[in-house]
């Protein structure tokens, strides 16, 4: 079997199974941040106020992925940047907007949400694993996709890939979009990352407390991991049993 053929077959693979990695690292990154927390030598912030300065700065790092995906996910053309699993999905070749300054703009989102969660260990290693990995991992899903592409779209695909980056951004060649932001989908598709992302910090911070003797819980944290739990079982009511976060036809 040719190397390409290999590559996009384990590609496809991933693509369908990609929900698996965020399980991973939030397996790893639990054990090694309970046993930072369960010996203090471990840590690498030693004072109360320095470790919830860190943590604020995971929770920035984590949001400015999701913001990212917002940002993509609002401004893509219907049927494409969806959260399908199965078979690759793509009416139109999104070049416009983000996509003009990247190809990848919706992996580069969730490696933010997801190196937010990986530094929250303060485990370097862990941190640069993580990096490595990630990368390696969608390399083969980023193969797979763009073969997609170019035997969809051929010429206007690769005329585009040509010229626009994977996924370091060149901000010189932004195209502003031709649609208005669609709030609708963003609702429709983003409400798990939202609430999967709060609760997650959550549970890292209620539980690092439970270890310690003296406790300061973070309310507001809480408060807000709360109301994403409210806010997504809302919309998901509302997706379900009414029109209003259908697109127009």
């Amino acid at each position: 079997m040719a190397l390409s053929e290999q590559m996009e077959r384990q590609g496809a693979w991933l693509f369908k199974y990609r929900g698996i990695l965020p399980l991973v690292i939030f397996v790893i990154a639990i054990v090694l941040f309970y046993k930072n927390e369960t010996d203090p030598e471990n840590r690498i912030l030693k004072s109360e106020s320095e470790q919830s300065i860190y943590e604020l700065v995971c929770l920035l790092v984590s949001f400015l992925g999701f913001f990212i995906r917002i940002y993509t996910v609002g401004y893509s053309r219907p049927n494409t940047s969806g959260r399908n699993t199965e078979e690759q999905v793509a009416d139109e070749l999104n070049t416009t907007g983000i996509y003009s300054i990247m190809r990848n703009p919706l992996y580069v989102g969730n490696f933010f949400m997801w190196l937010g969660i990986a530094m929250l260990t303060s485990n370097f290693w862990f941190i640069i694993s993580f990096i490595l990995f990630y990368f390696l991992y969608y390399e083969r899903i980023i193969f797979t996709e763009e073969q997609f592409l170019k035997n969809k779209f051929g010429d206007t695909f690769i005329n585009w890939a040509r010229k626009t980056p994977i996924i370091v951004p060149n901000y010189s060649s932004f195209k502003k979009t031709g649609y208005n932001f669609n709030w609708k989908k963003v609702l429709r598709q983003e409400k798990n990352g939202f609430a999967a992302l709060l609760i997650i910090f959550c549970l890292f911070d209620l539980g690092a407390e439970l270890l310690k003797v003296e406790r300061h819980y973070n309310i507001p944290l809480y408060i807000a991991g709360v109301a994403s739990i409210i806010i997504y079982f809302i919309l998901k009511f509302i997706k379900y049993n009414t029109k209003l976060l259908q697109d127009p036809q």
